[in-house]
């Protein structure tokens, strides 16, 4: 029983446990940003790509 009680009251685990999901959140953010993004930066090079090849 004593173990139990010590065991819930051990809070050692949950600073990592938050750690670990504000690390996923940012890393969810990155990547939707790099993906809306990414779609934008690939039209502007191919038309900087267009507009600089002789024709």
């Amino acid at each position: 029983m004593k173990t139990l009680i010590k065991f819930l009251k051990d809070e050692e685990g949950v600073t990592a446990i938050e750690y670990g999901l504000i690390a996923a959140g940012i890393g969810i953010a990155i990547a939707t940003i790099v993906y809306t993004v990414g779609d934008s930066l690939e039209t502007l090079f191919t038309t900087v790509d267009s507009e600089l090849t002789p024709e």
